[in-house]
């Protein structure tokens, strides 16, 4: 693999956190991948840039080419597995991680190519297209890891996406009607 896994954080456990960096890494496009340098595991992200945000609760942060130093990932552990909080607020993202972080990893690519190499994107649908890129990305990931789960529930799906489409219909509506 190319792309260099740097661990800046004080966690003890990392290796299992960068083998499952590197096979959500595999699944993505290699040729959305190609810019990127490297991947800095971080307790939480500190970025002067970010003044307004809080960023102890940002999971990921791309930061995009500058000058001669080539496009990096920034993730943080903090944010996805906190290790501060009671244990019943650890249960559940420990549960959800390798999810949490395909998805973190999948939005910064996306960023990557949507910011890089597709210059057809204007910044007003970069929101949606990273998005977009995500869902599809995701899909494709959690299938090839899944394989029994997606085998038996693939005649579902075309009919909850469908729910799905009908519910967030219905969302919208009422966020109209409150507004």
């Amino acid at each position: 693999m190319g792309i260099k896994i740097e661990n800046s954080s004080k966690r003890e456990s990392t290796t299992r956190i960068e083998m499952q960096i590197e096979k959500i890494f595999k699944s993505a496009p290699k040729e959305h991948i190609r810019g990127i340098e490297k991947i800095r595991l971080v307790d939480s992200i500190l970025d002067q840039r970010l003044r307004t945000q809080p960023t102890s609760t940002l999971p990921g942060l791309y930061h995009p080419r500058q000058g001669t130093q080539s496009a990096w990932i920034e993730i943080s552990l903090e944010a996805l597995l906190p290790s501060s909080k009671s244990i019943f607020k650890r249960i559940l993202p420990q549960l959800t991680f390798k999810n949490n972080l395909a998805a973190v990893i999948f939005s910064l690519i996306g960023q990557h190519y949507y910011l890089t190499l597709r210059h057809s994107v204007k910044r007003t649908n970069l929101e949606s297209s990273v998005r977009s890129y995500t869902e599809k990305n995701l899909r494709n990931w959690s299938e090839q890891q899944n394989t029994m789960r997606s085998r038996l529930l693939k005649p579902f799906q075309p009919s909850l996406e469908k729910w799905s489409r009908s519910l967030r219909r219905y969302y919208l509506k009422q966020q109209k009607k409150v507004s």
